[in-house]
Parts: structure tokens; C-alpha cells; sequence
């Protein structure tokens, strides 16, 4: 189990993604139109390093909904790997068949 600060901290950073998101993109466009002028996207390239860090979509983790943890998560069941083999065992997971040969 991941600690509950970590968690909290990466549900803030989503959110902060979430509510910058519309200002970042369209700051980028302005900085990534190489038919402005120089001087006009330096002005945006600086409002956008100015914005908060935790605004970024790198700056987000994908964690496992159920433990929290950061590491071998998979993206389409939110579920990092311990949890997966678990819940596919118990077959909580529709469509999940466990492999065996």
C-alpha cells in the first residue's frame, strides 16, 4: 500500500491538470507557430514556465486504483499487476481468462 500521502498528492496534480489544461495547450500553440514573431512567443514561452509545475501531464502518475501503487500499472484496468493476477484469479475482471497451458 503506497502512502496516503503520495496518493493525495497525485490526485491534486490531476486536478491541477485538469483545471490548466486549456491555457497550457493554447500557450504551447502559440510558442510552437513558427509564423509569430520572436518577441510574441518568447512573451508566451515565459507565462508558460511561470504557470505551477504540478500543472504538467508529466508531472502525473498512474497509480493502481486499489493499493496505490506507482509501479507496473496497467493503463486500460487501472490495476497494477499483484492486483490484476488477483482479481483474474477470483475472475472480478469481465473478459479476464487466466492463461494456463
Amino acid at each position: 500500500m503506497a502512502k496516503l500521502s503520495s496518493i493525495n498528492k497525485n490526485n491534486r496534480r490531476a486536478k491541477m491538470i485538469k483545471q490548466q489544461a486549456p491555457k497550457r495547450a493554447k500557450l504551447k500553440a502559440v510558442v510552437m507557430n513558427k509564423s509569430l514573431p520572436i518577441e510574441e512567443r518568447l512573451q508566451a514561452q515565459m507565462q508558460l514556465s511561470a504557470l505551477p509545475r504540478n500543472g504538467a501531464a508529466s508531472r502525473h502518475r498512474n497509480r493502481c486504483e486499489v493499493t496505490g501503487r506507482a509501479r507496473s500499472v496497467y493503463r486500460k484496468f487501472k490495476l497494477s499487476r499483484i492486483k490484476l493476477r488477483e482479481y483474474g484469479s477470483f475472475g472480478r475482471i469481465p473478459g479476464l481468462i487466466k492463461s494456463s497451458w
